[in-house]
């Protein structure tokens, strides 16, 4: 159910993004910032940086074979930090989000850390809910710019 994305699978981890970040996202911030998100954080580029300098691993979500989400995390000094998970819209609300938050924890556990954090957009409630219902708790309100004029308003949430 859940694959590391090879060197070689980049481009299919930056498609996927791209699809499920523009169907996600949109209620939420606007296609500019969606399009801005996308190239500084999940284009190919960006991801192979993350994986070669930043301590990042991706994993596919599969289902049947197919792709259907992924999540990233970097190993930090304390904590694991869950960088990015998503699903694409048809496999949402059926378990497959706990199951991959199962599969985060016993990377967690077996990396020796009590304790992953993971930022969530303030108005993304659909997420805060799924996190708060993991055992996540609120521990910080932060606000980042990330260029162009765009701000990421933000929960920092952690799971002991």
């Amino acid at each position: 159910m859940f694959e590391i994305v090879s060197n070689s699978e980049i481009n299919l981890l930056a498609e996927l993004a791209y699809d499920i970040w523009h169907e996600y996202w949109v209620n939420l911030l606007s296609s500019e910032q969606i399009d801005y998100m996308l190239e500084k954080f999940q284009s190919e580029s960006a991801i192979k940086d993350q994986i070669d300098y930043e301590n990042y691993t991706y994993y596919f979500i599969k289902f049947d074979g197919q792709n259907i989400g992924y999540f990233g995390i970097s190993c930090k000094k304390d904590y694991l930090f869950l960088s990015k998970i998503y699903i694409k819209k048809d496999f949402r609300y059926n378990g497959i989000g706990t199951r991959a938050f199962d599969e985060i924890k016993k990377i967690a556990s077996k990396n020796k850390y009590n304790k992953i954090r993971l930022t969530v957009n303030k108005y993304n409630k659909n997420s805060i809910n799924a996190y708060i219902k993991w055992g996540f708790r609120i521990i910080e309100s932060v606000v980042t710019d990330i260029g162009k004029g765009f701000v990421m308003d933000d929960y920092i949430m952690e799971y002991r």
